[in-house]
């Protein structure tokens, strides 16, 4: 009866479905001396198991710590601020001049130049706003089209 039901307990341990009860069982099993003659081939690997269970390591394993020059990191992080900061007063020095050239643009220190520049674009303004009023036209036609269509 045990037999078969060992059997079955290692049957289930090899599909991998068996209980911690269960592998202990086995193990008790194995490690006894009336283990079955077709079943004498598991009792190494069980053997094994609890064999190394017990062992424990002794051996020190030594910790290496990376020791970081903290000086040279922060010299080599304020040469990188010192960089930015210079880049951005750079950058910004030429910005400026080019705005104070781009708002000088556009006044007229003569009246009559200055009349001529503001009707000429007062007369682009002017086409487009035709152009926009014919489109207009064409939606007044499409609206009436419609309200003959579909009677309100």
């Amino acid at each position: 009866m045990e037999l078969n039901k060992i059997e079955d307990i290692l049957e289930k341990y090899f599909q991998g479905e068996t209980s911690i009860a269960e592998e202990n069982e086995l193990k008790e099993y194995f490690s006894s001396s009336n283990v079955a003659q077709h079943l004498e081939q598991y009792k190494p690997m069980f053997g094994y198991f609890s064999q190394v269970k017990e062992q424990k390591s002794t051996q020190e394993i030594p910790l290496k710590t990376k020791k970081r020059n903290v000086a040279w990191l922060s010299i080599a992080a304020s040469a990188v601020v010192l960089l930015g900061i210079g880049t951005y007063f750079y950058v910004s020095e030429k910005n400026t001049t080019q705005v104070v050239a781009q708002s000088e643009l556009g006044t007229y220190d003569n009246p009559e130049e200055a009349l001529a520049a503001t009707q000429k674009a007062l007369a682009l303004v002017s086409n487009n706003v035709n152009v926009g009023i014919g489109s207009v036209q064409y939606i007044k036609e499409y609206e009436q089209s419609k309200n003959k269509i579909f009677k309100q």
